[in-house]
C-alpha cells in the first residue's frame, strides 16, 4: 500500500482511443503486480496542476484486451493500492435514444449487467454484500457534468448503461430489447468496473461518449470510418473535459461520501474463516474492519 505522502487519490481509466491525458507531469510508470494478475498496462503515475493522479488504458498501450478480457480486478486492485478514491473512466458506447446523437456526451446514472464470462467480484471465497444503487456515484456524477456544461459540449445528464459481453455487437433483436428497458446506452465495460470499484470503496462515474446508434436505427448504420471520426471528436472533447474535472475534484470530501466505508456492515464471513490465501487478496480491502 502506498505511504500517506505517496498517495495517489484521484484515477482516470481511459476507453477506446483515449491512451495518455493532456498535462499529467509524468513521476513515472508502475508495474503492480496484484493477486489478480497486472494491469491492462503500467500505471502512469503524473502531477496535473499540482493533483496526483494515475492513468491506466483500460484495453491496454497497443488495444490488446478486448471488453471481456479485460483484466478488471487487477486495474482495480492496483489503483486501490495507490490509494485511488475517487476513479473517472471514458467509455466508447452505442446510443439507444434518438435524442442521444453520436458525438454528444451522456453521463449515465444506471446500469443493467448482461455480463456472465467475466470474474466481477473480489470476494469470491467469502460473502460480502455491497450496496450497488447508484453504480454511478452521485457525488461523482455531479462533477463530469458540469465539466461537460462547463466546456460547452452536449451533454445528457442520467441514463441508463447496458454492460454486455464482447467483442461481437448487439443483433438487432437484442438492441431493440434493450430501448424496450428504456435504456439509453450500450457498452461492454462499465458494470464490471462500477462493482469491483464499489468493493474496493472507490467513487466510481464515467463519461460516455455515444458513437452510433447501434444496431437498431437500421437506416442510419455507420461505416467504421464514420464512427472513428466521431470517436476522435470525442476524444478532443473528453480531454479538455477531464482537465475541468481533475481540478474541480473536492479531495476533502472522501470522508463524507458513503463509498468511503462500504464494506463497514457488508462483510457476513467470520474473521475465524478467512484463509491467509484468501486475506492476500482482499486484505487490503478488509484492513480497515479485520485484524489479522
Amino acid at each position: 500500500m502506498t505511504s500517506p505522502e505517496q498517495r495517489v487519490p484521484i484515477g482516470v481509466i481511459g476507453g477506446s482511443g483515449l491512451y495518455g491525458l493532456d498535462d499529467l507531469e509524468l513521476i513515472e510508470e508502475r508495474v503492480i503486480e496484484t493477486p489478480f494478475g497486472r494491469p491492462s498496462a503500467p500505471i502512469r503515475i503524473g502531477d496535473f496542476h499540482g493533483r496526483r493522479v494515475a492513468f491506466l488504458p483500460r484495453h491496454g498501450d497497443l488495444h490488446e484486451y478486448n471488453p471481456s478480457t479485460v483484466p478488471y480486478r487487477a486495474n482495480i486492485w492496483a489503483l486501490k493500492s495507490l490509494g485511488v478514491f475517487w476513479l473517472v473512466t471514458v467509455s466508447a458506447v452505442g446510443s439507444l435514444k434518438e435524442e442521444i446523437v453520436p458525438g454528444h456526451f451522456v453521463i449515465p446514472d444506471n446500469c443493467i449487467d448482461k455480463t456472465y464470462r467475466r470474474a466481477n467480484t473480489f470476494f469470491e471465497d467469502l460473502a460480502v454484500h455491497v450496496k450497488l444503487t447508484h453504480p454511478f456515484h452521485p457525488m461523482l456524477r455531479e462533477v463530469l457534468l458540469k465539466a461537460a456544461q462547463d466546456e460547452g459540449v452536449t451533454v445528457h445528464d442520467g441514463g441508463t448503461y447496458v454492460c454486455m459481453e464482447g467483442p461481437g455487437f448487439s443483433t438487432l433483436a437484442e438492441s431493440e430489447l434493450h430501448r424496450s428497458w428504456g435504456a439509453s446506452l450500450i457498452g461492454m465495460t462499465a458494470m464490471t468496473e462500477a462493482r469491483l470499484a464499489r468493493e474496493a470503496e472507490i467513487c466510481y462515474a464515467t463519461i460516455a461518449l455515444p458513437t452510433d446508434y447501434d444496431v437498431w436505427k437500421v437506416d442510419e448504420e455507420l461505416e467504421v470510418d464514420a464512427i472513428l471520426e466521431i470517436l476522435r471528436q470525442n476524444l478532443e472533447n473528453v480531454r479538455q473535459v477531464l482537465s475541468r474535472v481533475i481540478p474541480a475534484i473536492d479531495l476533502g470530501a472522501e470522508e463524507t461520501c458513503d463509498v468511503y466505508r462500504t464494506l463497514k456492515h457488508a462483510v457476513m464471513t467470520r474473521p475465524e474463516a478467512i484463509s491467509d490465501e484468501t486475506w492476500e487478496k482482499v486484505g487490503l480491502f478488509l484492513k480497515p474492519y479485520i485484524s489479522r
